[in-house]
């Protein structure tokens, strides 16, 4: 869970706007709860609808958004809001955005059963838990570098399921080792390794761009 402070508010055409004090990572149709705004009504939950990056003008006769494009504003996060007008004002003292940012895609019985072997003991469990929590983490925090706005619950498909239950894997597979599997092999021969390769092709990143 990750909390950044509101320094500015807007609500125009049915639509509220935020500017934060810190950059976020946050996306459209990321799940947000406000705290700490004036009329109390703001104080909820809300689904990211835009990110913008410019003053924020209201909607035209359609229901486009519209900008100043001669106004730059960093770190600003827009969101439907039914309600009365507010002009863009300072949040003073700051209000508090809530982000809880916990990707669900792969549980542990996936990872298990991925593994072919149930977990022997209470540490076992555990460290199958921690690997699946990093990987579900790497996995969206990959993707949403390489320019992906996926849901945090829902995984975006089988192909991202299995990439990342098998980097789960291959994380608890390595316990106790420096960068690898354990292994008793002999230190002539090579020790097997996760196949990062496949891990990205599945999750569709580190793809060749074309300019």
């Amino acid at each position: 869970m990750s909390t950044f402070s509101i320094t500015f508010q807007q609500r125009l055409d049915e639509y509220l706007v935020v500017q934060t004090l810190e950059g976020t990572e946050i996306g459209t149709v990321q799940a947000v709860t406000l705290s700490g705004l004036s009329p109390a009504g703001l104080n909820t939950g809300y689904t990211v609808a835009e990110v913008p990056t410019h003053l924020y003008l209201g909607t035209d006769e359609v229901g486009d958004w519209l900008f100043d494009w001669d106004v730059f504003v960093p770190n600003q996060l827009l969101m439907y809001s039914s309600g009365t007008d507010i002009a863009r004002e300072a949040v003073v003292p700051p209000g508090t955005l809530t982000w809880s940012a916990v990707c669900t895609w792969v549980n542990t019985a996936s990872v298990v059963a991925w593994l072919g072997i149930a977990a022997a003991t209470e540490n076992d469990t555990a460290f199958i838990t921690s690997a699946t929590n990093a990987a579900n983490a790497f996995a969206y925090r990959r993707r949403r570098e390489a320019g992906y706005f996926d849901s945090l619950t829902t995984s975006p498909g089988a192909d991202v399921s299995l990439g990342t239950t098998q980097y789960a894997a291959i994380l608890y597979r390595e316990r106790g080792s420096a960068d690898s599997y354990a292994s008793f092999q002999d230190m002539g021969g090579a020790v097997p390794f996760g196949s990062m390769g496949q891990i990205n092709k599945l999750l569709g990143v580190n793809r060749s761009q074309i300019a």
